[in-house]
């Protein structure tokens, strides 16, 4: 038994989501004319709040067009120093847009102080690369951004004629987590009208094989068409892979709910481990600091047991609709079974050389 805790992108099409696939409806949608794919980008506009949407293969060609919608070359865009539109998306904004990044720091909760996104922002003159976009991830690490936040940046970027884009890989973690009572839908609106432009995932917490979407206006959309067929992204009868997305839409956004549970099953079950500091955890992604740099022993234990893990950044550990509470225990009593073994040698090297 494998318990895959790496991403929520390792999950598999459940049998109704691939029954789904199978009875999609298809056209040409080079042609504009399959189906599925339009279905898709209709709900996910008007669930986003956005006038039109546009099916990607990836979020970072969705992010990728997005950038290169906004921003024209020679154009500066602000993001964060960790951000994944900056660091993990092989710098095509530099390589490909001829788009400056502006990478600036960040805080625990992915924030940019105001205060280093205003002093970012370049004069007009001729000397300088025009900014003209502000670029924000949620969820980050995990955590829901919060609203007031949000409003601020995005309210100091209109400020100064910015344009400001969306990250939004899990923003469906992040709406259910800021639901309050609320739909999660209401939720997602909260968080998206604050932005010109987002980037929606299907292939993380909603479990589809594949896609993302970029939601916008409809000029917007029209300049990330283009850029999507630039960068290859024009795909034929991908309904296929739309159908998936829709069913996602429908059966698996309440249920995410359910990671975040499980999330908090497992960094309950890690507190007070010697050697193990569990950060705070808010939705589906679970860190954790391991002393002494155990990390990557522990990982390869945890891996000899069936259970995967990452550690890039810390230990992370992401739960999602592949794993149960079973597998959660599982993983926890292979990681006491590690730490504990280790605790002891050391105890046993401590006593052997007179360290008390």
């Amino acid at each position: 038994m494998i318990i895959d805790l790496r991403s929520d992108t390792v999950t598999q099409p459940t049998a109704a989501m691939r029954d789904a696939m199978l009875k999609a409806p298809l056209g040409d949608d080079v042609f504009g004319d399959d189906p599925t794919v339009n279905a898709l980008q209709e709900r996910i506009a008007q669930i986003t709040g956005k006038e039109f949407a546009l099916f990607m293969p990836s979020g970072t060609q969705s992010n990728l067009c997005a950038l290169m919608a906004h921003c024209e070359r020679g154009d500066e865009y602000i993001v964060g120093q960790n951000a994944h539109t900056y660091r993990y998306e092989g710098g095509g904004a530099a390589v490909l847009g001829s788009i400056q990044p502006q990478p600036l720091a960040q805080n625990t909760s992915g924030e940019m102080a105001l205060a280093d996104i205003a002093a970012a922002i370049k004069p007009v003159d001729c000397h300088f690369a025009r900014t003209r976009l502000l670029a924000l991830e949620n969820t980050w690490n995990g955590h829901p951004m919060s609203q007031a936040y949000l409003a601020q940046a995005t309210g100091l970027a209109r400020q100064h004629g910015l344009a400001t884009h969306f990250d939004g890989a899990r923003l469906f973690n992040a709406a259910v987590a800021q639901a309050q009572g609320g739909t999660v839908a209401d939720s997602v609106r909260r968080i998206v009208d604050h932005f010109d432009s987002v980037s929606v995932c299907f292939s993380k917490g909603l479990g589809a094989p594949v896609g993302s979407a970029l939601c916008g206006s409809k000029e917007l959309i029209a300049k990330a068409l283009r850029w999507r067929k630039v960068l290859g992204g024009g795909l034929r009868q991908s309904g296929i892979l739309a159908a998936a997305a829709l069913h996602a839409l429908d059966h698996h956004v309440d249920r995410l709910a359910d990671d975040h549970a499980l999330a908090q099953r497992l960094a309950q079950g890690l507190l007070g481990i010697e050697g193990l500091s569990v950060r705070s955890v808010q939705t589906n992604i679970v860190f954790v600091d391991v002393a002494d740099d155990r990390g990557p022993a522990l990982l390869s234990d945890l891996k000899a047991h069936g259970v995967l893990a990452t550690g890039l950044i810390g230990l992370r550990f992401v739960t999602h609709m592949g794993v149960d509470a079973e597998g959660i225990d599982h993983a926890l009593v292979c990681i006491r079974r590690h730490m504990g073994s280790q605790s002891t040698e050391a105890s046993r090297a401590q006593g052997a050389f007179g360290v008390y």
